[in-house]
């Protein structure tokens, strides 16, 4: 027989999903959305510029390794 008033309360889950990862970096959820779709726009053309120094290595050639550093400031920045 178990007493219903030592359980833990059950945490919903819409915050589970949509709120509590942006609060722990001290963001609501539209913030940290804004943020993170910034941060894959510039992944997605540092991608593409690797991709273009693939094929063609006289172009692009630091473009990929400048979006990255420049990515990885903004995150430590964060902490």
């Amino acid at each position: 027989m178990s007493d219903a008033s030592h359980s833990t309360p059950r945490k919903n889950p819409f915050t589970a999903i949509f709120l509590d990862h942006p609060a722990t970096v001290d963001e609501t959820y539209f913030q940290h959305m804004r943020f993170a779709f910034g941060f894959a726009f510039w992944l997605g053309v540092a991608a593409l510029a690797a991709l273009v120094h693939a094929f063609i290595p006289a172009l692009c050639e630091t473009t990929a390794s400048r979006i990255l550093k420049r990515l990885h400031a903004r995150i430590e920045s964060r902490h």
